[in-house]
């Protein structure tokens, strides 16, 4: 991935800035491979250390890479409307009250987040509509 250049990932939607922290995570692939036999919270902090990892990065990661069951990620602009549409019926949802939703499964909230998502439950989308459109010629 190091010696990977940029136009050769570009055509599969990847972005410069995006591809600069691909590399600069490759480049210290053997320290984030040690954060594997560590507390999944300080290897959220770890990996938060490097150049273009936040936190909504760090919490997905998280989730995937260390199994941990119960870290929510917060920021998202769809996932808060998910659980709230899922838990409560709520059309909209915010960071707050989608924890406030999963604090009963405290210890196993990204396994519930998992099982909506793998569900196919979807909050209702209110985006505007584009009227359709005449694209042959008659």
């Amino acid at each position: 991935m190091l010696a990977t250049p940029y136009w050769a990932v570009h055509p599969f939607g990847i972005e410069r800035r995006r591809f600069a922290v691909i590399q600069a995570a490759a480049a210290r692939a053997r320290r984030l491979e040690a954060t594997a036999d560590i507390d999944p919270t300080e290897a959220r902090r770890l990996l938060t250390t490097l150049p273009g990892i936040g936190p909504w990065s760090a919490a997905e990661v998280s989730v995937v890479a260390y199994g941990d069951r119960d870290v929510v990620t917060l920021g998202d602009y769809h996932l808060p409307h998910q659980v709230a549409w899922a838990l409560a019926g709520e059309t909209r949802g915010s960071d707050t009250r989608m924890l406030e939703l999963l604090e009963p499964y405290r210890g196993h909230r990204a396994r519930v987040i998992r099982l909506l998502t793998l569900g196919g439950i979807q909050a209702p989308r209110f985006g505007p509509r584009m009227r359709l459109r005449r694209i042959a010629a008659i």
